[in-house]
């Protein structure tokens, strides 16, 4: 990725050179993940909260094949647009959209990627991507687990989603060497839910324990690393709606034959329709409270 072509908002390009804190920040959960009109004012109060909390904001996205980072109001509404037209770019389909001209939201993977191009080391975001179930059939994982292994950066997210296989791919990241922290957890957070039920190897009680993690662990491996927060106490999604939403959903997976790739939308789908808004409000939750964290380490890595 050191020869990637990027464009640097101005601001970004600034702070880099002058060594002040950066947090990069991906456009897939407003082009992708959120409503028409909540997800501007989500992709605003996002990049508010990383400046009140000492970092600047790097929203990143594909533009008529420009890969930029920072965005600017009208870009980021132009990425919240409806009708944008948006794809959803992996790291493998930046070649593409860059070399064809597209425009296109950037996942975890390709964000990762092009933060690290760009120099910058932290990134919030909401969930990771995982292993799907049924992947022993479909070979479904996420390539945001084989980009954190290739990456130095470190994502701040509230573990993954509990309709992905969360015990595999908890043990695909110990497999390509990319550390799990919790913080203030000793338990992996399944995004609506504080705890997945797996525990974390290692913890870290405040964002200088995590920095000096981070810097440690960037001494040794060029891996990324994962800083795992759980969604905030208040935000959490009650248990029991979300057992019968799961149930609900997997029951509809398998009635209507949905298979591989298709499984994971379909499920998430069902929880934004059956809970009424619930699982959409913890999303924007958790999201605003790794952004939070995430300023807060890269201002004491910096």
């Amino acid at each position: 990725m050191t020869q990637t072509p990027l464009f640097l908002h101005d601001e970004v390009a600034s702070a880099l050179r002058d060594g002040h804190p950066v947090v990069a920040l991906e456009s897939t959960i407003l082009s992708h993940g959120l409503p028409y009109g909540r997800n501007l004012d989500v992709g605003r109060r996002l990049e508010r909260v990383v400046r009140e909390n000492g970092a600047i904001p790097a929203t990143i996205a594909v533009l008529d094949g420009r890969a930029v980072i920072g965005l600017s109001p009208e870009e980021l509404a132009r990425v919240c647009a409806p009708g944008a037209g948006l794809e959803k770019l992996s790291l493998r389909d930046l070649g593409p959209a860059a070399g064809l001209g597209r425009s296109g939201a950037t996942t975890v993977a390709a964000t990762s990627a092009l933060a690290a191009a760009a120099g910058i080391g932290v990134f919030a975001t909401g969930g990771l991507g995982g292993v799907h179930l049924g992947a022993t059939h479909s070979w479904d994982v996420s390539a945001d687990l084989g980009v954190l292994a290739q990456v130095p950066t470190v994502v701040v997210c509230s573990g993954v989603k509990s309709v992905l296989d969360i015990a595999a791919t908890l043990q695909v990241l110990e497999t390509r060497s990319v550390p799990v922290l919790g913080y203030r957890t000793d338990d992996f957070p399944a995004f609506y839910l504080r705890s997945s039920g797996h525990p974390v190897g290692w913890r870290a009680n405040d964002p200088l324990e995590a920095a000096a993690v981070i810097s440690a662990h960037r001494d040794f491996a060029d891996s990324g690393l994962l800083l795992a927060n759980p969604i905030p106490p208040e935000s959490e999604m009650d248990r029991a709606l979300h057992d019968r939403l799961l149930r609900e959903g997997l029951a509809k997976v398998d009635r209507d034959g949905v298979r591989g790739a298709d499984v994971t939308p379909v499920l998430l789908e069902h929880f934004h329709t059956a809970s009424g808004g619930v699982s959409i409000d913890a999303n924007e939750a958790l999201v605003l409270s790794n952004a939070r964290l995430a300023a807060e380490v890269a201002v004491a890595l910096s």
